[in-house]
């Protein structure tokens, strides 16, 4: 994978830029639709082509139960397996088994978690989790974290954030003596982590950028609990000490304006489940601001689902239909408002690219904030 840095905005830590990874290239900043078990969900594969996506999310915990590691081995990898074009990024798991800790037990050794699928007992360990992303054969793989709970002390935020180093060194030397299984590239992401400690966070993200055989960095544990305001200045002091050559991954926050806030901050990358869970349930998010579309306030309004959209559901269904949809328990409904918040993040993320371009960035965002957290 190369990351080249093309301009940075001369009143933020924003910055422009391109990942390239042996699957294409994908210009920075980038939100990733998230496909933990091989689909985005609602969303057929050729609408993500035509939004314009270059990348999506898979999941290590996810994958490994279903499908499994055979089949994808045997498919040739999940690129092969869904018969995707562009790049993909696994998540580790550590997530995961960090928000099902009623039914997981952590050692130094890795974690012993109970499937959610049929209850049967499982353990992930760094080299297990590293295994699993060869077989899976993601383009951007994820080191294994311990993600620590919010609110947690200071102490057992350390002591956390020590396990995630050590884990971090296991998965590094399982990548050094197991090579790839498919032919092609894939790069290394260390995850900085402690909780919403300033001391903690510095150390982690110093540690980290010592690293060489690493090709990018991500930023976890965040986004848990603690209010915006924490969330931004944890990631300002983190991406202060990240190495500016190599891409920075901001896991897990996904609200519009967290994003651009985060692209200020000067990251590259984000995911989250936001724009299709959210829109499953009838939350669309436009220019004008947030649209719950199951209000009575739309059910004759015939207008078209959003006059600034770019997808062509936005123009083919009116408020009023889409609401039916819902209301009618229609499959077609989550299909409708998926598509029309990827399609607004990606242009969200556009926008915001095209801004810092023209360096106007720092402007637009100051203005374009307030409309898209409005609720309609």
């Amino acid at each position: 994978m190369k990351f080249h840095l093309i301009k940075k905005d001369n009143f933020s830590k924003a910055r422009v830029g391109i990942i390239e990874t042996d699957h294409g290239k994908i210009e920075t900043p980038i939100f990733m639709p998230v496909a933990s078990k091989g689909s985005v969900k609602s969303i057929p594969k050729h609408e993500l082509y035509d939004v314009g996506y270059k990348v999506i999310l898979g999941n290590t915990y996810h994958l490994y139960f279903r499908p499994g590691i055979e089949v994808l081995f045997h498919a040739g990898g999940l690129h092969s397996f869904m018969n995707w074009k562009e790049s993909i990024l696994t998540d580790s798991g550590g997530f995961q088994i960090y928000s099902m800790k009623k039914l997981n037990k952590i050692t130094e050794n890795g974690v012993r978690f109970q499937s959610i699928i049929d209850g049967s007992y499982h353990f992930f360990s760094p080299e297990k989790s590293m295994e699993i992303q060869r077989f899976i054969g993601g383009d951007m793989i994820m080191a294994l974290d311990d993600c620590p709970p919010f609110p947690c002390s200071h102490s057992n935020a350390k002591s956390s954030l020590q396990r995630t180093h050590n884990w971090l060194r296991r998965c590094s030397s399982f990548l050094k003596k197991n090579p790839e299984k498919y032919g092609y590239k894939q790069s290394f992401f260390p995850i900085v982590q402690g909780s919403i400690y300033p001391d903690l966070r510095k150390f982690s993200a110093e540690e980290i950028s010592l690293l060489e055989d690493t090709e990018g960095n991500a930023i976890g544990g965040l986004s848990l609990g603690e209010d915006q305001e924490k969330t931004q200045y944890i990631t300002d002091i983190v991406t202060d000490i990240l190495p500016k050559e190599k891409p920075r991954y901001l896991m897990g926050i996904g609200r519009p304006e967290e994003i651009l806030e985060g692209i200020s901050l000067g990251i590259d990358m984000f995911d989250c489940v936001i724009p299709t869970r959210n829109g499953r349930h009838g939350m669309l998010f436009t220019w004008k601001g947030i649209i719950n579309i199951k209000n009575k306030k739309w059910e004759k309004d015939f207008s078209c689902l959003d006059e600034f959209g770019s997808s062509y559901v936005d123009k083919s269904y009116s408020k009023s239909y889409v609401r039916h949809l819902f209301y009618s328990k229609e499959h077609l409904a989550k299909q409708i408002a998926s598509l029309h918040n990827l399609s607004f993040y990606f242009n969200l993320i556009k926008k915001a690219r095209n801004h810092l371009m023209q360096e106007t960035f720092y402007s637009w965002k100051k203005s374009v904030i307030p409309l898209l957290k409005k609720r309609l």
